[in-house]
């Protein structure tokens, strides 16, 4: 089996500027996604898809491959994740380099482990999965959840039968995390991911930051300065 790992980094950002080359505690916030990957044992290539000279020269660097650009059609903001990983694949193989698994690495999930990575690929083998999906338990249960109209009543906010439940005993929910995708090759023709032998890999919640925001950045920073980012 060979493995690839690629990591999305596109530049610029509308929500923290070039997030993805941000310092975060001497390093480039990229640079944890490609060590993780590398010191996790399990790829054949690690590869950043950038739109970006200068985050290419940051991503070789730290020891991952980032031989061309992408092109104009995933550049942009409109452009998923997945359509940027095909665009890999494809020109890899245009070039003689296949894969039989693949796993799609956030830069903006600088917490998630070498050791998570090896997990998950451990749970497909036991499963026989097509794909494994990191999630991790949501902060709030939806069931107390509701929208709210205009005039922001409340009257029928909590229905059902959890209406008096202790929070302690609601169900327990999940949410995708965004830290780890791995999928057979033969999936990234499937327009739909989560769908038949797909499994989920349950991460710690905190662990499971995804930096979207100054204060999403924030935290991770405290975090890791405290040194709580070892399993």
């Amino acid at each position: 089996m060979r493995n690839i790992a690629i990591i999305t980094a596109r530049s610029g950002s509308k929500g923290l500027a070039d997030k993805n080359i941000k310092e975060l505690c001497g390093k480039p916030l990229l640079a944890y996604s490609i060590e993780s990957a590398r010191q996790s044992g399990q790829f054949d290539k690690i590869f950043v898809s950038t739109d970006s000279g200068r985050y290419a020269e940051i991503a070789k660097r730290f020891g991952a491959d980032a031989d061309f650009l992408r092109s104009a059609e995933t550049s942009g903001d409109m452009a998923g994740s997945w359509d940027v990983v095909r665009e890999v694949i494809y020109r890899l193989e245009q070039s003689g380099a296949f894969f039989d698994r693949v796993m799609l690495l956030q830069p903006t999930s600088p917490l998630r482990t070498a050791a998570d990575i090896r997990r998950c690929f451990a749970l497909m083998e036991e499963k026989d999965a097509n794909s494994v999906v990191s999630v991790c338990e949501m902060e709030h249960s939806p069931l107390w959840s509701n929208t709210l109209g205009e005039d922001l009543c409340m009257d029928k906010f909590r229905q059902g039968n959890y209406c008096e439940t202790r929070r302690q005993d609601l169900p327990v929910y999940y949410r995708l995390n965004g830290a780890l995708f791995l999928v057979n090759r033969e999936e990234l023709e499937q327009s739909q991911m989560l769908r038949h032998k797909s499994y989920a890999y349950i991460m710690p919640t905190e662990r499971s930051i995804d930096i979207d925001t100054e204060f999403d950045f924030k935290i991770v920073e405290c975090y890791m300065r405290e040194g709580k980012t070892n399993e």
